[in-house]
């Protein structure tokens, strides 16, 4: 998805510039887009299961750590499940459910990449 949609979903405690909102949401289209499986654990809780391509692990880290710097409500584990497989977890505490609806609706209208 090139085109970014409407961000409603980004909470006002983010202190991202609200001008780079589109450049992160790109880069989380991004990862997302590499993403073999999501599943919504409950309201609050994401998994998303991703290739570990090399670079892979390096980057959602990167990124993790950026997300967590602007939005500090996030709770992020990064597992390696399988030899070539990443689990990222996504938790947000109930009052912060909307940026997960978020994030887990950009996921479903992403096109898939191949590795």
């Amino acid at each position: 998805m090139t085109e970014t949609a409407p961000v409603d979903w980004v909470p006002a405690e983010c202190s991202l510039p609200t001008q780079q909102h589109p450049l992160r949401v790109a880069e989380l289209d991004e990862l997302l887009s590499h993403a073999t499986a999501l599943d919504r654990v409950g309201p609050t809780v994401l998994t998303v299961r991703l290739d570990a391509a090399p670079g892979t692990e390096e980057l959602v880290r990167d990124l993790v750590r950026r997300e967590t710097g602007c939005c500090s409500f996030f709770t992020f584990s990064l597992d390696r499940v399988e030899p070539a497989t990443l689990l990222l977890t996504v938790s947000v505490p109930p009052t912060q459910v909307q940026v997960l609806d978020g994030i887990a609706a950009r996921a479903g209208q992403l096109p898939r990449t191949t590795a």
